[in-house]
């Protein structure tokens, strides 16, 4: 199939996804464990498909702080929260915000049972119940384009500029769908030379590197650039940008894979409607994908809410006969997917 075949991006990006999961890196063979997620970044950028090649034993200790994602405010304590009880301000690095906040972190941290936490003699004591883990070794960042022709190159590589000279990521890639044609249109596009393309057959579930990307370092200052001028005849004003710390690089990259570790890419159901009658999950060779028989087509996330129009709830009746797992067709669904989502979870109970 070419990209014109497939009207959503959404659907293109699943692809990306199974396919990152199963075949993650191209052309080579898979040291370290992978987690696949989509749709996370920071404030200003949220990248369509992200792989996280993971420390196999740091991916396992992850675990023992269970599926849901830790966020930044846990971050600032649990990294540091010592072997032996010790009062949490001596513990702790000095946040650059108020302690209550800390306070705050420090009792939903107890509540999920990942911190040990006791008063002696009126002040908070804390003692980690196991060693957080550097999980993350190397974070690769996709963007999606199935059509990528002229027009949506020129509005993709500003934003593709933008990851290379902030160096969020250890890799920055562009996923095409494949055209058949001898030289893939991709090539030919104004592409940044650092960014990686990929291009993939959305039906037979592969991908091909038409061009390897530029090794990025993290682990340096980045650039974020904050206005960059047209650069006409009638254009002489310079470009905006401002240095961004390896520090604040190390710490948005915990906090999104966090939120990969809960959500995965699978978690797109919790946005659609399962619960519709129409709703169905087509199986095809790359692995399920959402299909709405209302429309007798692939979906969008967009389109499948409650106030399309197609939408019809399940029959009451679904959900007490003839199906062995309680719920309905739609909740069994949520199980299947979240099945899948939680294998590529080593040691989660």
């Amino acid at each position: 199939m070419s990209g014109q075949d497939y009207h959503a991006e959404f659907d293109f990006e699943l692809r990306v996804c199974q396919w990152a999961e199963r075949a993650w890196p191209p052309g080579g063979d898979r040291e370290n464990p992978i987690l696949v997620a989509r749709q996370l970044g920071t404030k200003r950028r949220r990248w369509d498909t992200i792989v996280f090649e993971c420390d196999p034993d740091g991916l396992r200790q992850r675990a023992e702080f269970g599926e849901r994602a830790l966020d930044s405010d846990l971050l600032d304590v649990i990294p540091h929260a010592p072997a032996e009880w010790t009062y949490y301000r001596d513990a702790l690095p000095d946040p650059g915000y108020p302690w209550r906040y800390v306070r705050e972190a420090i009792h939903r941290a107890a509540d999920r049972d990942i911190l040990d936490v006791r008063k002696n003699g009126g002040k908070i004591e804390i003692r980690r119940k196991s060693v957080y883990p550097s999980w993350v070794e190397r974070v690769i960042a996709i963007e999606n384009k199935p059509d990528l022709d002229a027009s949506a190159a020129r509005h993709l590589a500003p934003q593709i500029e933008r990851d290379v000279a902030m160096g969020l990521a250890d890799e920055v890639w562009v996923a095409t769908a494949e055209t058949g044609e001898r030289i893939e249109p991709a090539l030919l596009e104004n592409v940044p030379v650092e960014a990686g393309i990929l291009v993939v057959d959305p039906s037979a579930g592969d991908a091909d590197v038409a061009w390897n990307p530029r090794t990025l370092d993290p682990s340096k200052p980045g650039v974020r650039i904050l206005d960059r001028p047209s650069g006409g005849d009638h254009d002489a004003s310079a470009a905006r940008f401002e240095y961004v710390d390896p520090e604040w690089k190390a710490q948005k990259r915990r906090e999104i894979a966090e939120r990969a570790y809960e959500r995965g890419w699978r978690s797109y159901v919790e946005s659609m409607r399962p619960d519709c009658r129409h709703f169905e999950l087509s199986w095809e060779e790359p692995g399920p994908t959402p299909f709405c028989a209302a429309k007798d087509r692939r979906q969008t996330a967009a389109e499948c809410r409650g106030s399309c129009g197609d939408f019809e709830p399940e029959p009451p009746v679904w959900r007490t006969k003839g199906w062995p797992i309680e719920g309905g067709p739609g909740a069994t669904i949520k199980r299947l997917l979240a099945r899948r989502r939680r294998r590529q979870r080593p040691g989660m109970k």
